[in-house]
């Protein structure tokens, strides 16, 4: 990432500062929740009682940070098989749909994720990781999904 995203990202931490990154749930959960930018739905989905059927339940604003945290979380909690995309994109970042692009395709040559429309998605996990990341997890892809009781049912028939 260049120093003016840095600077940029750091204003925002001051501006704009963000509670909860994630909610830590049920340990032996396969299922993990990412509501991307919708930090109400987040604490909706704590509060529902949804964190006993779930790995944890967080947020993702950043197309790379952001997106190695995930591929990270994964690799080193392999019971983790599904990741729920749910909550708005974040606008201009499209962290969502970044994730989904590496999943699908991968990285270049230089950890660029293949096909985002994201302004940054250069990411800095090992080609490994994204390996295990492709190969190992589901992606649901309900993106702009914010209801709760959606949310609910989806993850008892998943």
């Amino acid at each position: 990432m260049n120093s003016l995203g840095n600077i940029i990202g750091e204003i925002c931490k001051v501006v704009l500062p963000i509670k909860q990154e994630f909610y830590v749930g049920n340990p032996n959960s396969e299922i993990a929740i990412c509501t991307l930018s919708s930090i109400s739905l987040l604490d909706n989905l704590k509060d529902s009682g949804m964190l006993s059927r779930v790995a944890i339940i967080g947020r993702l604003f950043s197309e790379n940070k952001g997106i190695d945290s995930i591929v990270e979380y994964v690799n080193q909690n392999n019971k983790i098989k599904k990741i729920i995309l749910c909550g708005k994109d974040v606008w201009g970042h499209k962290s969502g749909h970044s994730l989904l692009q590496l999943h699908k395709n991968g990285i270049d040559e230089n950890f660029r994720i293949i096909n985002s429309q994201s302004p940054n998605p250069y990411l800095s996990v090992s080609k490994e990781m994204i390996n295990y990341f492709q190969k190992n997890i589901t992606l649901i892809d309900l993106i702009n999904e914010t209801d709760v009781q959606v949310l609910q049912n989806k993850i008892k028939i998943s």
